[in-house]
This record gives structure tokens, C-alpha cells and sequence, in this order.
């Protein structure tokens, strides 16, 4: 048996670059799923808080040792097993690397389950209102990105090779395309997200071929 364990949800697009990072890598580990919208969500278990205190996904244990956050897991899965390396050496490089991930960080934090739910039952937000809301900070972090890496982007965000960077494009046009946000004039980014999906390990991390992906939406 494999001694990482990532606790994660199919369409988490923070679960969805944990997997690929693990299968870019080459690294064997158990799927635990969370469902985070059953019974109330399971994130917020007394079990799984235990080892989550934010009730969060994903969660990547290793020996014993668990780690939450998506971008603390990429960098420590980076330093831990250095095949297939996801940040550059080059200490600028790297930066830019970080700075893409970091900026979808950012917007990911305005469109995720918890901050809708709370637009939804707290605030009272109509459908209308939080589609503007989602557009609003998805046309942001597209824009940013599409720059970012327009003058340096090759098959892939940052050149011919896959770097974080591209671990975190990926689910966030996921994402913005499950909300039906037109991603068509950032050619950059289309073009890297249609290249990382021709690589087997990003369709193995694929929202839709996890074993808790519901049977209507499994390819």
C-alpha cells in the first residue's frame, strides 16, 4: 500500500492539481474521497477535521504526516520526490512560476464552494448576481494570466516543459468552463490547457475519471 493518502473531492479544482502533480510525478496513493456536499458536506466531520482543522480539500497525508493546502502540497511533493521537477531552479523563474499559482490562489479563494454557499444562504444572492460575482473574478485571474505567460509560454505555461504553473491553468479553466465563462479570446491559456490535456497524466487527475465521480458525468 501506497504511504500517501490524498483526501480529496472529484471536482475540488485544488484536488484536481494535487492529482496531477502525484501522477506527473509517477507517485502511487490512496484516493479518499470527500464529498462536499453530502449530509452537509463531509469536510466538516469530526473525523476528517481531525486531520483538516479548516475543513478543507485536499489533504495529503504522508507518513503519518498531514498537509493541507494545495500549493503547500505541490511544493512539498516537489521537494520530497524531485523527479519530474514542477518549479524551475532558476530563482526568477521559479518566482514566475509561483506567481501564476499564487494569483489563481488568490481568485479561486472568491469562486470556491464555501464563499457561494455563503453569497447563497447568507446573502441572499440571486443566480444572476452570483454569475456576476464568478465572471467577475474569473475575468480577472484570465487576464492576468493570459499575460503572465504570454511571452513565455511554449506547448506548455512556462516553455516545453510542465511546471506547477500549469497544474493550476488547468483546473481553473476547468472550473470557469463549469460556469460556462468564455475562455476563447485568452489564446495563450487555450492552447496550454489543450497541450496539458493531451499528457496522460492530467487525464488520469481528470475531475471526471475519479473513482467518486457520479456515473453521468464519468468519460
Amino acid at each position: 500500500m501506497s504511504d500517501l493518502v490524498l483526501y480529496n473531492y472529484f471536482r475540488s479544482s485544488t484536488s484536481y492539481r494535487a492529482r496531477i502533480a502525484l501522477h506527473v510525478k509517477g507517485l502511487d496513493y490512496v484516493y479518499k474521497p470527500i464529498h462536499l456536499l453530502n449530509n452537509g458536506g463531509e469536510q466538516h466531520t469530526p473525523e476528517y477535521r481531525k486531520i483538516s482543522p479548516a475543513g478543507e480539500v485536499p489533504t495529503l497525508v504522508h507518513n503519518g504526516h498531514a498537509l493541507g493546502q494545495s500549493m503547500a502540497i505541490v511544493e512539498y511533493l516537489d521537494e520530497v520526490f524531485p523527479q519530474q521537477a514542477l518549479f524551475p531552479k532558476n530563482p526568477i523563474d521559479r518566482a514566475r512560476v509561483r506567481q501564476v499559482c499564487e494569483g489563481i490562489n488568490c481568485s479561486h479563494s472568491l469562486q470556491n464552494l464555501k464563499v457561494t454557499q455563503y453569497l447563497e444562504k447568507q446573502i441572499s444572492v440571486t443566480a444572476e448576481q452570483k454569475e456576476k460575482w464568478l465572471f467577475e473574478w474569473l475575468g480577472r485571474v484570465m487576464e492576468s494570466t493570459e499575460k503572465l505567460i504570454q511571452s513565455r509560454a511554449g506547448k506548455y505555461a512556462f516553455g516545453e516543459t510542465v511546471s506547477a504553473a500549469d497544474l493550476f491553468i488547468v483546473p481553473q479553466i476547468f472550473s470557469a468552463q463549469r460556469f460556462k465563462f468564455d475562455i476563447s479570446k485568452y489564446s495563450t491559456i487555450v492552447r496550454v490547457n489543450e497541450n496539458c490535456l493531451k499528457l496522460s497524466s492530467f487525464q488520469a487527475a481528470h475531475p471526471y475519471r475519479q473513482i467518486d465521480t457520479p456515473a453521468d458525468l464519468k468519460i
